[in-house]
């Protein structure tokens, strides 16, 4: 039981106690030695003098009496000099490996909370898709509707189906990228067709943000379309999740220097600079899971971030003007081939 309360998120600050109370006796207890044996070595040197002024006082010579006296002050000034060298090297040492240890566990608790945070998120989005699934179908079941009612519950189920397909393809992708499993099959393809593909089909999931697409024609990229369009619904996702009701989000593509331009910009409060590199960590998400109102697991940043790096892309986040944030993902361009006369 003192075990399993240890390893809770919520002792970080007793284990950390625990841990820098071990170091500092560590390092009491190194320093003590090495006063122990400097005290030693003192010791056997007044013994040493001792001996030879007893040796003197029996006939040694005063040239061989400060010939030895210099030894023996030049062999204590040695044994010194190895205390302080070893002494220091075992304290570096023991620093440096404390470090280490420190950040790892650090790592591992925080670790810990973002999948205990994550469990929680995971266990509230799939409960919330399959409950209203199952109600929507229970009223169609029970109830004689209008086929305007009708078509409104089959449409909010659709969405809720959608929504919870999203959710299974980012943990089974999470997965696989973990176990190496996935292979990407690149081809030829049409940015800016998939692009308004995929903000048609997400218009659908999120009826509380209009979504405006402003796109340019023939932009071919080498890419898995069906990756890349898990990464962009990703990103529309998030947007949804950070930005007030019925805010617009702006999809914006463009072909700049030989390179694809995929822009998604939002109304809500932005990205702190601070946190801009942490976003795109696993499970990470702001601030605490029970009172936090946006939904998510925290893997959609991550897992567009490594699709991206796998197509030789980059996503980068910067501030929206005068609100909000734009997410940027860029790709290499393919040259638009030239027509045969």
């Amino acid at each position: 039981m003192r075990i399993r309360l240890l390893s809770r998120a919520d002792n970080t600050k007793v284990i950390t106690f625990i841990y820098f109370f071990l170091l500092l006796y560590t390092i009491a207890i190194l320093l003590w030695w090495g006063i122990l044996l400097k005290e030693q070595g003192d010791r056997i040197t007044r013994l040493e003098q001792q001996n030879l002024e007893l040796r003197l006082q029996q006939g040694l010579s005063r040239q061989a009496y400060q010939w030895e006296a210099q030894s023996i002050q030049k062999e204590k000034r040695l044994h010194n000099l190895q205390y302080i060298g070893e002494g220091s090297t075992f304290l570096l040492i023991i620093l440096l490996s404390a470090g280490f240890v420190y950040q790892a566990m650090r790592r591992q608790i925080r670790f810990g909370r973002q999948q205990q945070n994550f469990m929680a998120a995971v266990t509230h989005e799939l409960k919330s898709p399959i409950a209203v699934t199952r109600l929507n179908i229970e009223t169609l079941k029970k109830h004689h509707l209008s086929d305007e009612k009708k078509d409104k519950l089959l449409d909010n189920t659709l969405r809720e189906l959608s929504r919870l397909n999203q959710l299974c393809n980012n943990m089974l992708l999470a997965s696989q990228f973990d176990s190496r499993q996935y292979h990407m099959v690149k081809e030829e393809t049409d940015l800016s067709a998939l692009l308004q593909q995929t903000v048609e089909e997400t218009a659908q999931r999120l009826p509380y943000h209009p979504l405006t697409l402003e796109a340019e024609k023939g932009i071919r990229v080498m890419a898995d379309g069906f990756m890349l369009q898990i990464a962009i619904n990703n990103l529309l996702d998030n947007a949804s999740k950070y930005a007030p009701r019925n805010t617009s989000i702006r999809v914006r593509l463009f072909a700049a220097d030989h390179r694809a331009r995929l822009q998604v910009a939002d109304e809500g409060e932005g990205v702190p600079a601070w946190e801009r590199e942490k976003i795109f960590s696993r499970f990470y998400r702001s601030g605490n899971e029970n009172t936090r109102q946006s939904k998510g697991t925290g893997l959609g940043l991550f897992l567009a971030r490594k699709i991206i790096a796998q197509h030789h892309g980059e996503i980068r986040v910067s501030s929206n003007r005068p609100k909000g944030s734009i997410f940027e993902i860029i790709l290499p361009e393919i040259a638009p081939k030239t027509p045969v006369r």
